[in-house]
């Protein structure tokens, strides 16, 4: 089984001691119930990982010894999915399957068609748990990389990501096009990015403006998914046809 992975600040990983305190520290002393003797990860969550034996437990922190360091190249290419806002705590589960499935940037959208809303205090609120959640799946994950998670988007947005993107992919029931059968770029500095609707769908005018930016009308199979589903399938099918997985 792999070493648990925890996050420190990049500056902590260049020396050969480290200290894990604050909700970290706790973490593994507490929760994880990591001993001396252990060995684990500690990350940047920007690429830098450092193999480590835990020398030292206390109540609040761990104290750990770098055995050997190892920087890891950023994925490619970028996939970023644009999320749908879910109904409840179905928003979480997305962001954590689809961080588990290795996704890059994850971007809350604001869907005509979305009867959850953020709006004032939730909204903050809101994207606080996205990214927390992000954050703790990627640990689960033992990811090097953390995903982003970007402010919430309006159709504006989307369309600009969608019109800068290498391949741009709306997910849609009515297509003929089979997301597997679509060849993605697979080199470096290349962005894939896929638009998730809302459990309504999209509005014509979504859908009108998406197109305009040349992006494609892609299903995923003979089944309608959730949206907080069909995220990670798409992932699935993307990690395999990049040559990521």
């Amino acid at each position: 089984m792999t070493p648990p992975v925890f996050l420190v600040e990049t500056d902590d990983l260049t020396a050969d001691r480290v200290t894990v305190g604050g909700g970290e520290g706790r973490h593994a002393a507490v929760v994880r119930r990591i001993r001396e003797g252990e060995t684990i990860d500690l990350s940047d969550g920007r690429g830098l990982r450092a193999r480590c034996t835990v020398t030292a437990v206390a109540k609040d922190h761990i104290v750990c010894t770098v055995v050997e360091r190892r920087r890891e190249p950023r994925p490619r290419p970028r996939l970023t999915v644009v999320q749908a806002l879910p109904k409840g705590d179905r928003g979480e589960l997305a962001v954590e399957m689809m961080t588990e499935a290795g996704v890059d940037v994850i971007v809350p959208w604001a869907a005509e068609r979305c009867v959850t809303r953020w709006k004032g205090e939730r909204a903050a609120k809101s994207l606080a748990k996205w990214r927390a959640t992000a954050r703790e799946a990627a640990k689960q994950a033992r990811r090097s990389w953390l995903p982003e998670v970007t402010d919430l988007a309006d159709r504006s947005s989307v369309v600009a990501l969608l019109a800068g993107a290498d391949l741009g992919v709306v997910l849609h029931e009515d297509s003929e096009a089979r997301l597997g059968a679509m060849e993605p770029p697979s080199g470096n500095g290349q962005e894939v990015v896929v638009v998730v609707g809302p459990e309504g769908g999209f509005s014509d005018a979504e859908l009108e403006a998406f197109t305009e930016t040349g992006a494609v009308r892609a299903l995923l199979g003979p089944n309608v998914l959730r949206t907080s589903t069909a995220g990670v399938a798409a992932l699935s099918v993307l990690q395999v046809g990049t040559g990521r997985w």
